[in-house]
């Protein structure tokens, strides 16, 4: 027993090394993906036109790196690309703008961009969800709750939603 003992925690530090490993792999793939895919569209982009799916893309790297004026910019160019895009990758590119702007704490041009969102696509949840945020944020209480109900009416089980109306409704009990 006491010689097997060397060679369990060797056979579990080994195991441990490589799980980590392929962690670290499994990451280095992706980012090296993403950048990737960042440098064609910003090549491409820089040098002619691209479709409002070239722009959104490009914009959602940008947000995910925090470079919100270049997210802006592209979203509204994916706005304004010629070919036609279907309503709900509008209201896609809408609400991503609102989510810009949020982040930025803009919140006026997030509340515009997310009730635009949801003009063209009235059961998107996401946006809906992301509209009450930013009522809840702006401390427009009455206004947030109302907008979790209506995402509860498109998406009874959404537990964002539900989580957050409860927190509200105690809110207003406790206020009074």
């Amino acid at each position: 027993m006491d010689e097997s003992l060397p060679v369990i925690y060797i056979s579990v530090l080994v195991l441990l090394l490589s799980v980590t490993a392929i962690f670290l792999f499994r990451q280095i793939f992706k980012t090296r993906r993403l950048e990737n895919t960042f440098s064609r569209l910003q090549k491409k982009l820089q040098k002619e036109k691209g479709t409002a799916k070239e722009y959104y893309e490009l914009g959602s790297l940008y947000l995910d790196k925090k470079l919100y004026v270049q997210s802006v910019n592209l979203f509204q160019k994916a706005l304004k690309a010629d070919d036609d895009i279907e309503t709900e990758n509008k209201a896609l590119i809408y609400n991503a703008l609102g989510y810009t702007y949020y982040a930025q704490e803009q919140y006026e041009l997030a509340i515009r961009n997310y009730k635009e969102a949801i003009k063209l696509y009235p059961e998107y949840v996401i946006a809906l969800n992301n509209l009450a945020n930013v009522y809840d944020k702006k401390q427009m209480a009455a206004k947030a709750l109302e907008t979790y109900e209506e995402t509860l009416k498109v998406d009874p089980n959404n537990s964002l939603a539900k989580r957050r109306a409860e927190s509200l409704r105690k809110r207003f009990v406790e206020s009074k």
